[in-house]
């Protein structure tokens, strides 16, 4: 969808840029945040600690966003923290201002709902995926989704996201 181009810099203006080095947690599980975040350039990762054990929620790579909906919407502390990969430029905003975008803009409203509905059947997807595929069907239709995110990822950032230990990535990847 195309946003008009008042829009579009209304939207560059509300978004700050920041730049981040491979490493760097921007938020760390259990806590309280209010700011939606757009992967500009790189790679991060949404993780949570389970006995200890960081596992990956999710990975986004360029022109995805990412926000803790627990914080946003229910004004409690996300399960989630968010880690750079590699070197990245994250753009973020509060919340409440791209709101008062968002009630300004019909077209921007719009925008935002196909963005939720798109959220809500990758993770859709992902709960599906997890209920009903083999590790190996798994890891095929991560590779499928994102081919190169074994060249940007570590191996054990990838097994814990896909509900494996490395070792069995590892047996999985040799037979190919």
């Amino acid at each position: 969808m195309k946003l008009d181009p008042g829009l579009e810099r209304k939207l560059e203006q509300a978004f700050r840029r920041d730049y981040y080095s491979k490493g760097h947690k921007i938020t760390e599980p259990g806590t309280l945040s209010n700011k939606v975040y757009f992967v500009e350039k790189g790679l991060v990762r949404t993780y949570y600690i389970k006995n200890g054990k960081e596992i990956t929620h999710h990975f986004f790579a360029e022109d995805k966003f990412t926000m803790p909906i627990e914080s946003i919407f229910y004004n409690g502390r996300s399960p989630y923290g968010i880690e750079v990969l590699e070197s990245s430029i994250i753009r973020s905003v509060r919340f409440p201002g791209l709101e008062e975008l968002i009630d300004g803009s019909t077209a921007l409203e719009k925008f935002i709902r196909m963005l939720l509905i798109d959220v809500l059947k990758t993770f859709s997807d992902r709960l599906s995926a997890l209920q009903f595929q083999s590790a190996h069907e798994r890891y095929q239709t991560m590779l499928e989704q994102n081919p190169n995110i074994l060249l940007r990822a570590p191996l054990g950032h990838i097994a814990s996201y896909l509900g494996i230990t490395q070792q069995t990535l590892s047996v999985i990847r040799a037979q190919k």
